[in-house]
């Protein structure tokens, strides 16, 4: 038992470190500016999904009207079936920009995301295409350096993008979601970067090679993480997906508990179905995709876990108790997890110019109040998954509310 906590031990404090560092790189990497003007630049393709969201699509096709790229661009809205205003606002802007297309996308199973990609795939041409959420708002000039980067990089499959929220001033809630994706979706993908030339794609605001895609055979249609499920048989081919932070999308965030977890059962049932898909596979376990394969299970199990685990150190450490095979006390190894999570915020806020006091303070209670919400989620996801998957089912696609 002694050496079975040894072990434990040795490996979540290894977790820590590894953080630690990942931290150091995304700061180093972040401080680096890197434009690389190209002498010209390929046709791109926007490919955006879209079920009812009414709410949300006159700006976002607003802010594709004013996409400064180089290259010739097309933007295609695929309308999967609206029952909302979504058709007449993207007839109108069918009707007003020769680059915008409504495209109608035939009713088929199973229905998410991954299908009405491949159609957009099918009735597209250009050789790089890039994939925008519906309630989207990218800056003028993120398609140009998303493209510099893919073209400017040895074996690069695209580029990916960073997300910011739009809606960040909002509520408690929205501030949270907002600093997690400063730290999570961009300095840890930096820090990767940097130490691995390892990047995963994120869902939206990120570039794809048309010719690996058609290789690959493909969006997964059963992927509800199609974003992660990509990454992994993209990386198993050998091509790398380099960040770029300079290029900037804005998306809403959820406003309300409630809908952050629906949206992320989701996101956490798609990674499972992910892990369950990568221990059938032999091509997810070698070479960089192995790295990939330990990133997934550190950060939808092994981070929380690790919560878990602290936890208890702290109960532990609180009366006093302690091990035959640690002379520190067990407290310190949560203050030292509450160290590590917090410094990531602070320095991804300093990176990102959002440094002010409402920040700062939720930066401070995160670790006490969001970050514990993944100890439910996580429980509630493999619980919904494992019953659908007794039932030989597939989880089902579930569309985020708009505001």
């Amino acid at each position: 038992m002694t050496n079975l906590l040894i072990v434990i031990m040795i490996f979540f404090w290894l977790m820590l470190i590894f953080y630690s560092f990942l931290t150091i790189a995304g700061v180093m990497e972040r401080s680096r500016h890197k434009r690389q003007p190209l002498s010209s630049y390929p046709a791109v393709d926007i490919l955006i999904p879209a079920h009812n969201e009414g709410k949300v699509i006159h700006k976002t096709l607003e802010a594709m009207s004013r996409i400064h790229y180089p290259g010739e661009c097309h933007v295609y809205l695929l309308n999967d079936n609206s029952e909302d205003e979504t058709p007449q606002i993207a007839d109108e802007f069918d009707r007003l920009f020769t680059n915008i297309h409504h495209i109608r996308v035939p009713k088929g199973e199973p229905k998410g995301k991954s299908r009405v990609l491949n159609h957009g795939l099918s009735i597209s041409k250009s050789p790089y295409f890039i994939v925008y959420d519906a309630d989207n708002q990218p800056e003028p000039d993120a398609v140009t350096w998303l493209v510099e980067k893919a073209e400017t990089t040895k074996d690069a499959a695209g580029a990916v993008g960073y997300v910011k929220t739009i809606n960040i001033e909002k509520n408690w809630l929205t501030r949270m979601i907002g600093l997690e994706f400063q730290v999570h979706q961009l300095m840890m993908q930096s820090g990767r970067w940097l130490l691995f030339k390892i990047g995963s794609l994120t869902g939206t605001n990120m570039l794809l090679r048309r010719e690996v895609i058609d290789e690959l055979g493909g969006y997964d249609p059963y992927a509800l993480a199609e974003d992660a499920e990509l990454t992994m048989r993209i990386y198993a081919k050998g091509l790398v997906l380099p960040i770029v932070a300079e290029s900037k999308t804005w998306e809403q965030e959820p406003e309300k508990v409630k809908t952050l977890v629906k949206q992320r059962t989701r996101w956490l049932q798609g990674n499972l179905y992910l892990l369950e898909k990568t221990f059938r596979s032999k091509a997810f376990w070698k070479n960089k995709t192995l790295l990939h394969t330990l990133h997934h299970l550190s950060v939808y199990l092994c981070f929380v876990i690790l919560l878990a685990i602290s936890h208890i150190f702290f109960v532990l450490g609180l009366f006093g108790l302690s091990t035959e095979f640690i002379n520190s006390p067990l407290i310190l190894f949560w203050y030292m997890s509450y160290i590590v999570f917090t410094i990531q915020h602070a320095s991804a806020m300093v990176l990102d110019r959002t440094v002010n006091a409402q920040n700062s303070f939720t930066a401070i209670i995160m670790y006490f109040t969001y970050a514990q919400v993944f100890l439910i989620l996580l429980v509630r996801s493999i619980i919904l998954y494992v019953k659908a998957r007794r039932k030989g089912k597939h989880v089902e696609w579930d569309k985020t509310v708009r505001f």
